[in-house]
This record gives structure tokens, C-alpha cells and sequence, in this order.
């Protein structure tokens, strides 16, 4: 096979979860990472000095490290947290080390690609946008009830009840041109798994990219979550992923569902809400075998291979 130009999109732990099993497919990569974190370390830096949050590029990075021994230490360098009660307490090395660079260097991607080299990075991460963003949406918190405005992706993200609506402040953010450029010179585009109103949705929020999704060449393939109906998406099928994916970017087509037969209770109607947006259901087993909320990345990388082939 030959090796695919591939973006990624996401944050946190499932966009790590994709990297890492792409990393196995090629090194022509591309991780585009949402920017509205404002919890933990990332919003502390953020509030404090008005940058982009730096955790979920610090964590995508780390997943495209060398497969060697530098490249683990460096990694392990960069996902280091410092305890205690003190002021680096909570603190990410790694986030301490990107913001760094953005004020010594004063630019954001060539600092990111700084903190790449380090780690032999097989592949790349751009923010999703040059500024801060901050995610809103409308929650329902039980059966019935009026919908409640929630504001921030910490706030979102444990929200009880499940999330109806989901929308960016500022609504019509600049997109990073080279994220752009990007998708539009990629062979395929890979959504998700990942929180999906905090994570995944973000994405298709921010016009240019939105735009630059809907009209690429790029072929395009959504992976399913391995826990669905629980935290923001309480209440959802897998069907009904879909369906908020539809309608938050309407003319968005997909060509591949890639999903756990674990999280499907009714592969028909899966496989009739992939088809309303141009997509094949692959059903594969991606979980692994011992910790079943987590991706076992040799499993998500044989999906991938066979689904890019």
C-alpha cells in the first residue's frame, strides 16, 4: 500500500488514540487540534498569558514520538505533571515548554515543529484555529426541562444531562492557513474518536475548515467512540452521533463509519445513518482487549490500513 497523507482531527486522549495507530500506516501526517481547552494546566497558561491552550497539542505530539528510545524519553519529558502544592503544581512540562517557545519564537506552528523535532515526531500538529476559542452549548438536564447555556469545554464536558446544540465564541474564529492546506492536499481525513461536542464537533464550527472539509478531495472516515450514551452525549445511539453530526454541518459528506460492533445495537439503522451521509458502516474490533473504554492501537491501525487500501 502505498503510504497515505492523512489528517487527523480532535483533542485529548482519542485524537492521541488515532495517532498513534496511524503512526503505523505512514508518517505523512497531520494532526489538527481543537483550541478551547480552558481546564487544568492548559487553561491556567491560557488565562495567565492569552495563548492558545497547549495541552491537546502537547498530547498529540507526544503521540507521534519516535518509536525510540530519545523519542520515549523526550515524550515522557513532555507529558511529565508536576506535583505538590506550589505554583508548577498540575503544571504539563510539555505545556510549560510549548508556551515558551510561542514567546521566545513568536510563532505558533514553527514552534510547535521546534517541540516535533525533538521528539522525531512522525508527523505534525497545528492548532485548529490561531486563537483561543471557547466552546457553548445548550444542555438538557432531564426530560422535559428548558435547555441551560453552558459555557467552557470544562463546563460541557460534565455538564449533567446530554448537550442539544454546540456552537464557538467567536463564532467565526480564523482557521490556521496551514491547516487548511492541509485538508485540502490530503489522500484521507480521519474524525474522531474523541469527547464528541469537545472534541470531534469543534471542528466543523470554525467556517474555513468547515468549508475546506466539505469541499477537499479527501476521502473522509468517522470513528465512533467505544462509550457511547454517557457524559455529553447521554441518551445517544450511535445513530443519533450521526444524525447531531448532520445536523451541525448539513453538507458534510462521509465515506467510511468505522465502528466497534461493541456500540452497536442495531447495525441497520447504523448503517442506513452512515448512508444519509454517503458513507459505508466498517464494523471492526478496535477496543482492547483488556481495558474495553480504550483503543488497542494495533487493532485501530489494521482497521485503518484495510479501510485506506
Amino acid at each position: 500500500m502505498n503510504r497515505p497523507t492523512v489528517v487527523a482531527f480532535g483533542g485529548g486522549h482519542g485524537l492521541a488514540a488515532s495517532l498513534s495507530a496511524l503512526r503505523h500506516l505512514t508518517d505523512a501526517i497531520t494532526a489538527i487540534v481543537t483550541v478551547a481547552d480552558d481546564g487544568g494546566s492548559s487553561g491556567r497558561l491560557r488565562a495567565e498569558y492569552d495563548v492558545l491552550p497547549p495541552g491537546d497539542l502537547r498530547m498529540a505530539l507526544a503521540a507521534l514520538c519516535d518509536d525510540s528510545e530519545w523519542g520515549h524519553l523526550w515524550r515522557d519529558v513532555l507529558q511529565h505533571r508536576f506535583s505538590g502544592q506550589g505554583p508548577l503544581a498540575g503544571h504539563a512540562l510539555g505545556n510549560l515548554l510549548i508556551v515558551a517557545l510561542w514567546e521566545l519564537l513568536g510563532d505558533t506552528s514553527g514552534s510547535l515543529e521546534v517541540v516535533g523535532r525533538l521528539l522525531g515526531a512522525r508527523g505534525r500538529v497545528l492548532p485548529m484555529a490561531t486563537v483561543p476559542l471557547t466552546i457553548a452549548a445548550e444542555v438538557v438536564g432531564r426530560p422535559g426541562a428548558a435547555p441551560d447555556v453552558v459555557r467552557g469545554q470544562s463546563k460541557v464536558a460534565r455538564a449533567p444531562g446530554h448537550v442539544v446544540s454546540v456552537w464557538l465564541d467567536p463564532p467565526d474564529p480564523p482557521a490556521s492557513a496551514e491547516a487548511v492546506a492541509a485538508i485540502m492536499d490530503a489522500d484521507w481525513l480521519v474524525l474522531g474518536p474523541g469527547s464528541w461536542f469537545t472534541s470531534v464537533m469543534p471542528h466543523l464550527l470554525v467556517p474555513q475548515l468547515r468549508e475546506a472539509l466539505e469541499s477537499t478531495p479527501a476521502r473522509r472516515v468517522l470513528t465512533l467512540n467505544l462509550q457511547l450514551n454517557r457524559g455529553e452525549t447521554e441518551g445517544y445511539s450511535a445513530q443519533r452521533h450521526l444524525r447531531s453530526l448532520q445536523e451541525h454541518a448539513p453538507n458534510l459528506q462521509l465515506d467510511v463509519v468505522l465502528a466497534d460492533p461493541s456500540v452497536v445495537d442495531d447495525p441497520d439503522s447504523l448503517a442506513d445513518a452512515a448512508a444519509a451521509l454517503g458513507a459505508d458502516l466498517v464494523l471492526a474490533t478496535v477496543r482492547a482487549p483488556d481495558h474495553p473504554a480504550q483503543h488497542d492501537v494495533l487493532r485501530l491501525a489494521a482497521a485503518y490500513r484495510d479501510i485506506f487500501s
